[in-house]
């Protein structure tokens, strides 16, 4: 008992020299601030975005907070700070700090196999496209070389894929098999996916997919809670999340959401397949959030899973979702679906910056920085060297990918050069 007491002593000691050290960092220069301002609205006054809401905060408090256009082009009804956006992917560090509380509770293991409490993952097989002679091409089923277990699924590494992810029989096996179909809650979605054949063998690659949706359903199997209950008693309640949910119940929250342009056709279809669904709590990209919610829930990693004097994880338990977790020694490849990107590793739900990466010059940012984003558009980052959050809340899939590296580099280049890149 003694010696966890040094050490959680310890990490709170290192936590605190490194705060002050951050507080030493300077802020971002007010005239740099303003290009950002200048950005935004060009893109909003061009037609490129609807709105946009912008939040930097260094030191616990916010040095920039600005709202830019509308929130809906057919109401005209401006940004606001309670304005719900759908945060897709930005979902996933969310349900992912849940399992590490029930890791921390003991009540759940790094090491146990998925099937364990879904028994249907102990017959999931590993797909294997095969050339025969004549040069046509088969599917081959074969036994993973370990069974698919929870680090798997925070990691990406358990050969859960999404359909549109890999090779052209990763495709035809999802849309044959159509998850979708009907109504279905994540016990019957985790059932569903693990009949599906494995797209690699578990804990050799890095590939994004329905992990974050099976491990929702594992959070309700040992809390005998919804997803949502779950995330609302551990995390939301606690926090002050008062508007992040995966349902809109009222006429107020359906007036305050956030909408893409009419001409973005996959979120908008991805919008029709959410409230086609409102039974399935997706653990992997089915939240809606505002963006003084989830500066909360960034603001608590920051301060290394602690915020307002509550513990929401134990250093140990921060430090271990926060390692890169699939880097040298780790046995995982990368491959072109490699999402985190260049000089980034990824912990448990977040990618972590472990080097500067092959671009010349690289990338901003600093080593040890956390990060996520979504295909909505939504972005978040972590610097601890800066004791920075900086938040992105938009609804664009057609700009996103435009967007998000600029606005990075805009804040970035609001501190010295020397702070700007790792």
């Amino acid at each position: 008992m003694k010696r966890r007491e040094f050490l959680v002593g310890a990490a709170m000691l290192a936590s605190g020299m490194t705060r002050s050290r951050a507080a030493d960092i300077p802020a971002p220069a007010p005239d740099k601030l303003q290009r950002i301002t200048a950005f935004f609205e060009n893109e909003v006054t061009a037609g490129r975005l609807p709105g946009v809401i912008v939040l930097i905060q260094q030191h616990g408090k916010p040095v920039y907070f600005k709202m830019f256009g509308v929130r809906d082009v057919r109401t005209r009804l401006s940004m606001t700070p309670d304005t719900i956006f759908a945060i897709h992917s930005m979902t996933k560090p969310v349900t992912s700090v849940a399992a590490m509380m029930l890791i921390d509770e003991g009540k759940l293991a790094l090491t146990d196999p998925v099937s364990k409490y879904i028994p249907s993952f102990a017959g999931t097989k590993v797909g294997l496209e095969v050339t025969k002679p004549d040069g046509s091409l088969t599917l081959e089923l074969v036994p993973p070389i370990h069974p698919v277990t929870i680090r798997d699924l925070m990691r990406h590494t358990s050969g859960i894929s999404y359909d549109y992810i890999g090779g052209k029989w990763v495709e035809l096996a999802y849309k044959e098999a159509d998850i979708f179909a009907g109504q279905f809650d994540n016990k019957v979605f985790a059932e569903r996916v693990a009949k599906l054949p494995l797209a690699r063998q578990p804990g050799t690659l890095w590939r994004y997919g329905h992990s974050t949706d099976v491990l929702g359903s594992v959070i309700e199997i040992i809390t005998g809670q919804t997803l949502y209950d779950a995330l609302k008693q551990r995390i939301f309640d606690p926090l002050g999340m008062t508007s992040t949910k995966f349902v809109l119940t009222t006429s107020d929250e359906l007036e305050r959401m956030a909408r893409p342009l009419p001409s973005d056709q996959i979120l908008l279809d991805a919008e029709h397949d959410r409230l086609a669904h409102p039974e399935w709590q997706s653990g992997g990209g089915g939240l809606l959030s505002t963006i003084t919610d989830y500066q909360r829930f960034a603001q608590m990693l920051l301060n290394g899973g602690e915020l307002d004097g509550k513990r929401y994880l134990s250093p140990a338990a921060f430090k271990d979702m926060t390692t890169d977790q699939i880097g040298p020694g780790s046995g995982v490849a990368r491959d072109y679906f490699y999402f985190p990107g260049d000089g980034f590793g990824y912990g448990y739900g977040l990618a972590v910056r472990t080097d500067p990466g092959n671009a010349k010059p690289p990338p901003p940012g600093s080593i040890g920085e956390l990060k996520w984003d979504s295909g909505s558009g939504t972005y978040f980052g972590i610097d601890p060297k800066l004791d920075m959050v900086y938040v992105l809340m938009q609804q664009t899939q057609n700009e996103r990918g435009r967007i998000t590296p600029a606005f990075k580099e805009l804040v970035y280049d609001t501190f010295p050069p020397e702070l700007r890149r790792p």
